[in-house]
């Protein structure tokens, strides 16, 4: 089954949706077929919870396959080779889904390695993180090379170096050897055989999280018309300021928004705040058990000199990311991290527009 093209308005019309809810009712198709009919039933008005009543995928899993068709969309793009594109147009969506935080060219290679190794959903998921850190760490260690396998072989060097318990050590070895695909870094994994010199990992910092917790903290932004005296089209120049949850952003005409926020004394250290909102899964380091929730992430761009107790913003390409290293990293630091803002959980909103509950 070939979806319409989701992007035409004339895909839309009720004998298309009909088609397409009729197609995934009886699952026809591979899973990308799934996801691209996902997709155009969401740009035709239908809501996640719509779709699962329709055709019985849950909000979840529609989420997990449209994620995971753009990933093999941009694994088509980058050229894979034909046995790996044929596999993924089949299965693996679930391991597709987690290569979405990597680059291009670093998805494309880890799905080649990922279908190598016969490697699983859940195997996949702790691969990945080695091999988007690794591609941070410019130029390699001596030994190790741009390959999933080479970055995965110096995760576990890494890890071996830092224990004593020879079972341990030599676990991660074993892990190490398996994964390592030059001979360069094999002979450095092979070297911790005979060299039982521990090395003490620098710990990573933690995140600086904070919640605002009362009421009297949720700060509003209010626009000012000026000093009196003033002219009625002074009053109506002034712009309606219409917070938008959770944080209370009141955008403007352009390019940009306003924030307010708790005048804390870390605020007010900083000599050129600026404001990030992204996703708390995004964050470095951020517990996988941990609610992902929208944050906003407080970053000095006059601190660019790195510290390994703080976090900072770097430039990933053209993309900008946060990240922490042990050492000085190779990318240009750009702004350190300040204050990571998690929203205020309120329970019952109507309960603080009450006049009865204000002091008297």
């Amino acid at each position: 089954m070939v979806f319409p093209n989701s992007s035409n308005p004339a895909s839309f019309a009720p004998e298309t949706i009909e088609a397409t809810l009729l197609a995934l009712r009886r699952k026809q198709g591979s899973w990308v077929d799934w996801a691209q009919g996902c997709q155009l039933l969401q740009k035709a008005g239908f809501n996640p919870q719509q779709i699962f009543e329709e055709t019985g995928f849950e909000p979840i899993q529609q989420n997990q396959i449209m994620v995971a068709e753009q990933v093999y969309q941009s694994l088509v793009k980058a050229g894979v080779s034909p046995p790996t594109q044929a596999h993924f147009n089949q299965r693996g969506s679930d391991q597709l889904y987690e290569l979405r935080v990597l680059s291009q060219a670093d998805r494309a290679s880890t799905a080649e390695f990922i279908l190598q190794h016969g490697l699983d959903a859940d195997q996949v998921q702790e691969l990945v993180k080695p091999i988007k850190e690794y591609a941070y760490r410019k130029p390699n260690l001596p030994g190790f090379g741009d390959s999933p396998g080479d970055a995965i072989a110096f995760h576990y060097w890494n890890l071996a170096r830092q224990k004593a318990e020879l079972q341990d050590r030599s676990r991660l070895i074993a892990q190490g050897l398996r994964f390592a695909d030059s001979a360069s870094a094999r002979q450095e994994i092979e070297k911790l055989l005979t060299d039982f010199t521990v090395v003490k990992a620098q710990p990573a910092p933690r995140l600086p999280l904070y919640r605002l917790e009362t009421e009297t903290e949720l700060p509003r932004v209010i626009p000012v018309a000026g000093q009196m005296p003033l002219s009625l089209g002074d009053l109506k120049a002034v712009p309606v300021a219409v917070p938008a949850e959770p944080f209370g952003l009141v955008s403007f005409s352009g390019v940009g928004a306003w924030l307010a926020v708790p005048g804390w004394q870390v605020i007010f250290r900083a000599e050129d705040p600026v404001g990030l909102l992204t996703q708390a899964h995004q964050l470095p380091n951020y517990p996988t058990d941990g609610p992902d929730e929208t944050v906003l992430v407080i970053v000095d761009r006059a601190e660019r000199q790195w510290n390994p107790e703080s976090y900072f913003l770097v430039a990933n390409g053209e993309h900008l990311s946060l990240s922490w290293s042990a050492t000085p990293p190779s990318a240009a630091i750009l702004a350190e991290v300040v204050l990571i803002l998690r929203p205020k959980q309120i329970l019952d909103e109507d309960y603080n527009r009450e006049l009865w509950q204000l002091d008297e």
